[in-house]
């Protein structure tokens, strides 16, 4: 991966000039390469990684399976762009194993997470099967730890 995105993936608050110090560039060289990066569609978006368990709300996380029938005329494509239309669907992938697409949804409570799978998500053409499994706690997300209690269970070294 670029290093400047790499660099921006671990912190994308970190100002022009401290990335172009990094990089060993100008700032400006930064700023161009950061738009260029979005104009083609490389940066989708710059978001905030949030421990949601200490916000106390009870929204419900779930995690899909899904097996699908490949559609003629768009493969897998077709009903994946139509399930990426859903509010509740957080994230969409494409597997390869026992089942076709992953799905990260959140609603806010258990029978709204139901009703979705059951009544919106189940009665897509082309669905052949569903496994819901919900969320309980969250450890780590995109690489960053939830907790923070900062005890380090690796052996210390010594010079």
């Amino acid at each position: 991966m670029d290093a400047l995105l790499e660099l921006l993936n671990k912190n994308a608050r970190e100002s022009t000039d401290n990335l172009a110090k990094q990089l060993g560039t100008s700032a400006e060289d930064v700023e161009n390469r950061i738009n260029d990066f979005q104009n083609e569609g490389i940066i989708r978006a710059f978001k905030a990684i949030i421990n949601e368990d200490k916000l106390n709300t009870n929204d419900v996380h779930a995690v899909i399976e899904l097996r699908i029938q490949p559609q003629h005329d768009g493969g897998f494509d077709g009903i994946a762009k139509r399930i990426s239309t859903f509010e509740e669907v957080e994230s969409l992938f494409l597997m390869s194993g026992g089942y076709d697409l992953l799905l990260f949804i959140k609603g806010k409570t258990l029978q709204e997470v139901a009703g979705f799978v059951s009544a919106r998500l189940a009665n897509i053409e082309g669905v052949l099967s569903t496994a819901t499994y919900f969320m309980l706690k969250t450890y780590k997300d995109q690489g960053v730890l939830m907790e923070s209690d900062n005890n380090d269970e690796r052996l210390q070294v010594c010079p």
